[in-house]
């Protein structure tokens, strides 16, 4: 195995997407009942009223059962919206369309809340291709929130959200690299 992080981290991540492509139809929707049923627990848990959560892509944790049941329930969410210069504008789509946004990710259609719109929340979902047991995220390589969690003040909450199997006992790191404060995958929830 290389010792550069950033070699180590395109090995693992193209690992991490194959498994993905290769789930079986039953076994993804298995996980989704899993996801959305954790992750109610833990908005009732943190007693959060206003969260931000990304719109999944096909092949990952797919968050819009959840984002229905939050949105049906009161709570306020806010979609990333990627620009240019790597950072994340925020909307609360208030329209129930997406678009295909930068890097072909989905994105939630509404008026721009700006960056610092994120500051606003008290809990923050974010994708992830694996986390380790210390609490490090290992993301998909274009920085939009290791940007977004370092450069904020006060942050609130922060959870991954994987596959059981992408909750592993490493990742490499680097400097810019933000941890965040727990887990959620199909099965269970892990605070750090």
């Amino acid at each position: 195995m290389p010792d550069d992080p950033t070699v180590v981290k395109r090995i693992l991540r193209a690992e991490l997407r194959e498994r993905r492509r290769n789930m079986p139809a039953h076994e993804r929707e298995q996980a989704t009942e899993g996801f959305t049923s954790r992750l109610q627990e833990l908005v009732g848990s943190s007693e959060a009223t206003s969260i931000s959560c990304y719109l999944s892509m096909p092949t990952e944790p797919d968050t819009r059962p959840f984002v229905d049941w939050a949105e049906a329930n009161g709570i306020r969410v806010l979609f990333p919206i990627t620009r240019e210069d790597g950072l994340l504008d925020w909307t609360v789509g208030e329209e129930q369309d997406e678009v295909t946004g930068l890097h072909g990710m989905p994105e939630a259609v509404g008026e721009l809340l700006g960056p610092m719109a994120i500051n606003d929340v008290d809990l923050i979902l974010v994708p992830a291709a694996a986390v380790d047991a210390t609490g490090m995220r290992l993301g998909w390589g274009r920085g939009y929130f290791d940007k977004t969690l370092g450069s904020m003040g006060k942050c609130p909450p922060v959870y991954a959200i994987v596959f059981d199997g992408e909750f592993v006992e490493e990742v490499p790191r680097e400097v810019h690299d933000q941890p965040v404060n727990g887990v959620v995958t199909p099965t269970r929830i892990v605070a750090f």
